[in-house]
């Protein structure tokens, strides 16, 4: 049996209801993250107390997809209709419910919702990049991000009855500026050779 340094029999370690040692975690939650409490529960994060900052991020997902399926999207032909536009209302919508979705986000006053698309002939995809603004007490990376994969999936919708194929890939966060932790840039952020179309 472990003994203390005095002598006596060492405390077992505290166990969670199914058995198993529970692991201390510090106050700031589990190896840093906020949305752990001390006892490795998920909580929200109360932000009663922040100040309201302008706050803003970009997110980027890209979509390959067959040639014919990208010149389309271009010439307007995909029988469903307007493939851009339909996305961008999406990614707008799916900004807006981030809070819905995402189990621990926060309802935030969004100020600016922007979706743009980039067509790129050569490596045959479209690029979306989503731009989200709040003026709020927590950042909006997880609604930039949620934009443009709802945008992202409405493509994928109005196109799978030609390219059922067709791939999400490399959604990632692009900037986030405001806030305590202030501006971050993804350093290795791919750009699109063409400018975005709006």
């Amino acid at each position: 049996m472990a003994r203390r340094a005095g002598g006596g029999p060492a405390s077992p370690p505290a166990s969670s209801a199914r058995g198993r040692p529970r692991v201390p975690v510090p106050a700031a939650g589990l190896a840093g993250l906020t949305h752990v409490d001390r006892e490795g529960k998920a909580r929200m994060v109360d932000v009663t107390d922040k100040s309201e900052t302008a706050r803003t991020a970009r997110a980027r997902v890209t979509l390959r997809m067959r040639p014919a399926t990208l010149a389309a999207i271009r010439a307007g032909e995909v029988a469903k209709g307007d493939v851009l536009g339909v996305a961008r209302v999406a990614g707008i919508m799916a900004a807006k419910r981030t809070a819905e979705l995402i189990p621990l986000c926060h309802p935030l006053r969004l100020t600016g919702i922007d979706v743009a698309f980039a067509l790129d002939r050569r490596r045959s995809a479209v690029h979306v990049e989503t731009t989200v603004r709040t003026v709020d007490k927590t950042g909006v990376e997880m609604e930039a991000l949620t934009a443009a994969a709802g945008a992202a999936l409405a493509i994928y919708d109005m196109v799978k009855a030609i390219d059922r194929g067709l791939v999400l890939t490399d959604l990632c966060l692009v900037e986030k500026a405001g806030g305590r932790s202030g501006h971050w840039v993804r350093a290795s952020a791919p750009r699109s050779r063409r400018s975005p179309r709006r």
